[in-house]
C-alpha cells in the first residue's frame, strides 16, 4: 500500500511540474527572444528573393521523403560551420594550394558528403530564380532550420543576410572549436562559454542529437576495455554487438527511442543512462546541467523554446554582413577561383537537378 501511494504521489508530482513548466514556458515568439546582430534582418530577402525559403523547404520535403536521415546531416553541417570561424559557409569550401579545408579536419571527416551536395543543389535552385543574391551560409542556416521542422521539431523565423567567408579555418582552429564527443560536461561548458553560450544553451543545442547517428570510434572508449559505469548495462551490451571492437566503423542511432523524429526523447535517454557520447550522458551526471536535462525531458515545449533561442544565437556567431565576404557562385569554391562566375547565372544551370543526380 505504501509503495502504491508513493508511486501515485511521484506521478502526481511529475504531472504538476509538467503543467507548471508548460504554463510558464510556452513558446511565445516564432522569432525567439535573441537580439539580432547588425546587418541581419528578419525580412532580408523580401524584395530581392522573396521565395528563397519556400524553394528550400519544398526541395527538402522531397529529399527527406526519400531519406529522412539527411536532416541530421544538414543540421550538423550548420553546427560545424558556425562553431568554427562563425556562420560563414567556410565548412563548405574545398581545400586549395593554401592547405587542407575544414572538411579535411578530423572532426569533419564524418560529415555526410550528401549534405554538401544537397546544399549546392539548393544554392543552384535559389540562384536560378533570384540570381546570385543568397549566400551559401544562409542556405545552410535555412536548411538546418527546415531539417528540424520537417523531422518533427519547431518551426521558427531566421534572421538572414549572412555573407560567405573568403577563407577556411586551419586544422588546428577547427580542432580547437569543435568539442569532441569524449568531453565531459565541464569541458563542454568551458569550451562553449567562450562563445557566450550558457549551460541552458549547451543542453538545448545538445538536443540536436535527438536525430542522427554516431560512429563507433566516437564512443567505444566507454565500452572497452571497461564499461563506463554511467552507461546502462543493457544499452552497453547492445552497443557492443554493433561495435565489437574499438576500430569498428559501424554506426548507431544517437537517440534509441525516436531516432528520426526531432523531439525531447534524447533527454529521456540521458535520464535512463542511455546517452551515446560522454558529452551527452555527462550533462545528466553533472549537477550544473542535470536539472536542465530533467526539465527538457518532462516538457517538450520548453525544450523547443530554448532550442530555438539557442539556434538563433548560434546562427549569428561572427557572421559576415554588408560588404564583407562575398556571395559564392559555387558553395565549395571562392569566387576568385570559380571560372564559371564570368558566365551568365543561367548558363550551365538550365537543367533541373534531380535527387538521383545529387
Amino acid at each position: 500500500m505504501a509503495s502504491t501511494s508513493l508511486t501515485c504521489f511521484a506521478s502526481s508530482l511529475v504531472l504538476i511540474l509538467s503543467v507548471f513548466l508548460t504554463v510558464h514556458f510556452q513558446v511565445t515568439d516564432a522569432q525567439g527572444t535573441q537580439p539580432i546582430v547588425k546587418g541581419l534582418s528578419w525580412n532580408f530577402y523580401d524584395s530581392i528573393c522573396p521565395n528563397v525559403e519556400s524553394i528550400i523547404r519544398r526541395r527538402l520535403r522531397d529529399v527527406f521523403r526519400q531519406d529522412i536521415g539527411q536532416a541530421a546531416g544538414l543540421l550538423r553541417l550548420h553546427f560545424h560551420d558556425c562553431f568554427v570561424q562563425g556562420c560563414d559557409g567556410s565548412v563548405l569550401l574545398d581545400g586549395s594550394a593554401s592547405g587542407p579545408s575544414e572538411k579535411d579536419a578530423p572532426p569533419n571527416l564524418t560529415l555526410r558528403q550528401q549534405a554538401f551536395r544537397i546544399i549546392e543543389d539548393l544554392r543552384r535552385r535559389v540562384h536560378r530564380e533570384c540570381g546570385r543574391v543568397v549566400s551559401c551560409a544562409d542556405v545552410t542556416a535555412i536548411a538546418a532550420r527546415d531539417s528540424v521542422f520537417l523531422s518533427g521539431g519547431p518551426d521558427y523565423l531566421l534572421p538572414l543576410g549572412r555573407r560567405d567567408g573568403l577563407n577556411f579555418a586551419t586544422r588546428n582552429e577547427t580542432l580547437a572549436n569543435l568539442p569532441p564527443p569524449s568531453f565531459n560536461a565541464s569541458l563542454i561548458l568551458s569550451s562553449l562559454a567562450t562563445k557566450n553560450f550558457t549551460p541552458t544553451d549547451v543542453v538545448a543545442l545538445s538536443g540536436g542529437h535527438t536525430i542522427g547517428i554516431g560512429h563507433c570510434p566516437s564512443f567505444t572508449d566507454r565500452l572497452y576495455p571497461n564499461q563506463d559505469p554511467s552507461m546502462d548495462k543493457t544499452f552497453a551490451n547492445n552497443l557492443k554487438i554493433t561495435c565489437p571492437t574499438t576500430n569498428t566503423t559501424n554506426t548507431t542511432f544517437l537517440d534509441i527511442r525516436s531516432p528520426n523524429k526531432f523531439d525531447n526523447k534524447y533527454y529521456v535517454d540521458l535520464m535512463n543512462r542511455q546517452g551515446l557520447f560522454t558529452s551527452d550522458q555527462d550533462l545528466y551526471t553533472d549537477r550544473r546541467t542535470r536539472g536542465i536535462v530533467t526539465s527538457f525531458a518532462i516538457n517538450e515545449s520548453l525544450f523547443f523554446k530554448e532550442f530555438v533561442n539557442s539556434m538563433i544565437k548560434m546562427g549569428q556567431l561572427n557572421v559576415l554582413t554588408g560588404t564583407q565576404g562575398e556571395i559564392r557562385a559555387n558553395c565549395s569554391v571562392r569566387n576568385s577561383a570559380n571560372y564559371d562566375l564570368f558566365l551568365p547565372s543561367s548558363v550551365g544551370e538550365e537543367k533541373q537537378g534531380t535527387w538521383s543526380e545529387i
